[in-house]
């Protein structure tokens, strides 16, 4: 059961002398009208100065870190990489010792698999494969 909670509006005092007068009488939401009604009332979320400030930062670290990461990730893809092609009679670990002579034939293999998408250590003629730069 709700109430209806009845609240008085008192009229504002004149200089001049009124006739009496009633207060008015104003009816106050209760239950789930009360609820809805408070829930109307507040004002909508809004930033200050400072939290504007603070949203705009992070928001260009965040694109900041991202344009860094890429760059990274385009330099090291196009540093020196070249192609060649596979002539009949090669190996994998032959190509991996005549292009990669920095690294030893075991770590090239693996080199040439991890920038080519290769599962194996089989190539064919005529295939083209990429030699990472170092």
């Amino acid at each position: 059961m709700s109430a209806i909670v009845l609240e008085t509006v008192r009229q504002p005092q004149t200089s001049e002398p009124r006739p009496v007068a009633r207060p008015h009488l104003v009816l106050v939401p209760t239950g789930r009208e009360a609820v809805r009604a408070a829930r109307s009332a507040r004002p909508p979320l809004r930033l200050t100065r400072f939290g504007r400030f603070v949203v705009a930062l992070l928001v260009a670290t965040v694109v900041s870190l991202l344009a860094v990461g890429l760059a990274g990730q385009l330099a090291s893809a196009s540093s020196g990489s070249r192609t060649v092609t596979v002539t009949s009679g090669q190996t994998l670990s032959g190509i991996a010792a005549h292009e990669l002579p920095q690294l030893s034939v075991t770590d090239g293999v693996v080199e040439l698999q991890v920038a080519n998408g290769l599962s194996t250590t089989e190539i064919h003629v005529g295939q083209q494969l990429v030699i990472p730069g170092r």
